[in-house]
């Protein structure tokens, strides 16, 4: 180690160097992964590193000694090559025919939206492409020999390798973290064997027909043959969306947003140390705790300035209308436009906890439905939903997030059943924005899995034929959009294709899966205890 402090300290490593870096994983083992330096400081004679390791979350950056990197390794930065442009400009690479395509979208639609909701679309550089959660919905690709619609194909999400045991890799996975519409998603289409086929679901109000096997944990649904349908395979990708809450716009990422910029957080009885970068005042970065209240969410600078404030602060609950409330759990239904401070004050937490996304100090179009805890000092916050007021996608939920003392305990997808309660009142489907981020992909799979196979099991036969169901009526019953629908039986490798016809197996592996996650799920979200009148925002004005 001293030999590579040694090496640390002769050679001088700048912003942009590649090298293995000492961590520990999961199990504390010792690993070396490739890590990038994004940033050196000196701190009493001694350098620190802020390194992000390749390939891993951005929530893992940290800051490390010499004595940490593995010199032997280090690749130096490249120097980009300035090569004209059409437009004369120096370091930038000539137009390729997509990046025409996808500026010209781009310009299309900067021209009829605001500059601060602009967003340029990310030019892929891997294999794999990443795309910027709240801004852009994955384009319309079609699966072969599955049912589904053009829009279903932006509704499915495939995993880069498929969990054997699905049900027991979610409970793993059920804090609930970046979950909207932040973070990036991995679009991996498998391919599919067998013959090609229009994916399409043709009718979804056409009537499935339900089989029992003689093992009455079994049980196959019947959809009629597809109808021809015609998909979209240009490949060319939907234009980004220029709305939805908090969008990030990547194409000004700079270091400064790149690195964490608090140290920790003390909200009530917690300590919060964040995952990424969030714009508080410049001058409290550098404080080692920045201290918040934890019911008007106002950041302070010192621990006095807290108990000064607590004395006069006469909040104890979030402002707005409590809209539910059953056993110690209550849902405060907040008003962008008539709590402005408080929604930025939240925003600016929940930035802490989101990646890929900015903040916009416009929080009119939204309504923010936070989860609190009650005890005797008051209603603690646990987590909380935003959503547009107005949604011409059918967006439900726009911002997703369970704070991280609140993790791993159920809260997640507690928030996720109550956004489909609200669209239940509504009397629509709704579905978060798209594409998800890793774990909000995670929890809504999960959530939708469950609820989807709740319906499918509880079905009885009817005068001893099979019991049938649509699509469309699934959709109904649980306010989950058909695209969702279908994407989690993709998800859950229950459709196949025998005679003519396409079928949904239920195995004894997924029946007992379900049984034993749904045992686990004590907290659920009782529609007795709403209290919940939807507005009709498209008559109020600006709200």
């Amino acid at each position: 180690m001293t030999k590579m402090a040694d090496n640390a300290s002769s050679v001088e490593i700048v912003e942009g160097c590649r090298l293995p870096v000492l961590r520990k994983n999961q199990e504390h083992e010792d690993e070396w992964p490739l890590a990038e330096i994004l940033s050196v400081k000196e701190v009493s004679g001694r350098k620190l590193y802020y390194v992000h390791y390749i390939d891993f979350n951005k929530r893992l950056d940290e800051w490390v000694t010499a004595d940490r990197l593995d010199m032997k390794k280090l690749q130096f930065p490249k120097k980009e090559a300035k090569t004209p442009t059409k437009n004369g400009l120096p370091g930038s690479r000539p137009s390729s025919p997509e990046r025409e395509v996808r500026k010209s979208l781009d310009l299309n639609l900067q021209s009829a939206t605001a500059p601060s909701r602009g967003k340029t679309l990310p030019t892929p550089k891997r294999k794999v492409e990443t795309v910027p959660l709240a801004t852009q919905v994955s384009p319309a690709t079609p699966v072969p020999s599955l049912p589904s619609s053009a829009e279903a194909s932006q509704a499915s999400v495939f995993p880069a390798v498929r969990e054997t045991n699905t049900f027991k890799s979610r409970e793993d996975h059920e804090q609930l973290s970046s979950l909207t519409t932040n973070g990036t998603a991995r679009r991996l289409i498998p391919s599919q064997p067998g013959r090609k086929r229009k994916a399409n679901c043709g009718g979804t109000d056409e009537m499935i027909k339900v089989l029992q096997y003689n093992n009455p944990q079994s049980a196959s649904v019947f959809l009629p043959p597809p109808e021809d349908s015609q998909d979209s395979s240009d490949g060319i990708p939907s234009a980004p969306r220029m709305t939805g809450s908090l969008v990030s716009d990547r194409s000004h990422d700079d270091i400064v947003t790149r690195m964490k910029n608090i140290e920790c957080i003390e909200l009530g009885r917690h300590r919060l140390k964040p995952w990424y970068f969030s714009p508080y005042p410049q001058e409290l970065t550098t404080l080692p705790i920045l201290y918040l209240c934890e019911f008007c969410l106002k950041y302070l600078k010192s621990l006095k300035c807290l108990q000064r404030h607590l004395t006069k602060c006469n909040l104890r609950h979030p402002p707005g209308n409590e809209i539910y409330r059953k056993g110690t759990i209550s849902f405060f239904e907040i008003d962008g436009r008539k709590n402005k401070t408080y929604s930025q004050n939240l925003c600016l937490l929940a930035k802490c906890f989101l990646d890929h996304k900015t903040l916009y100090y416009d929080t009119d179009p939204f309504l923010f439905y936070v989860m609190t805890e009650y005890d005797s000092k008051g209603f603690h916050i646990v987590g909380y939903f935003s959503k547009e007021k107005e949604s011409t996608e059918d967006y439900n939920v726009a911002c997703i997030l369970t704070l991280p003392p609140y993790q791993r305990r159920g809260y997640g997808k507690l928030l996720i059943e109550f956004s489909y309660e609200l669209s239940k009142v509504e009397g629509k489907t709704g579905t978060p924005e798209k594409p998800l981020s890793d774990l909000g992909l995670l929890s809504y799979r999960s959530y939708w899995s469950q609820t989807i196979l709740e319906i499918l099991m509880d079905l009885k036969p009817d005068n001893g034929e099979r019991p049938q169901i649509t699509i469309n009526e699934i959709s109904e019953i649980t306010s989950v959009k058909k695209e969702d629908v279908i994407s989690t039986l993709q998800y859950l490798n229950l459709i196949n294709y025998y005679k003519g016809q396409y079928i949904l197996t239920l195995s004894e592996d997924i029946v007992e899966g379900h049984e034993r996650a749904m045992q686990k799920r004590h907290l659920r979200i009782d529609p007795k205890c709403l209290h919940f009148t939807p507005k009709d925002w498209s008559k109020r004005g600006k709200w």
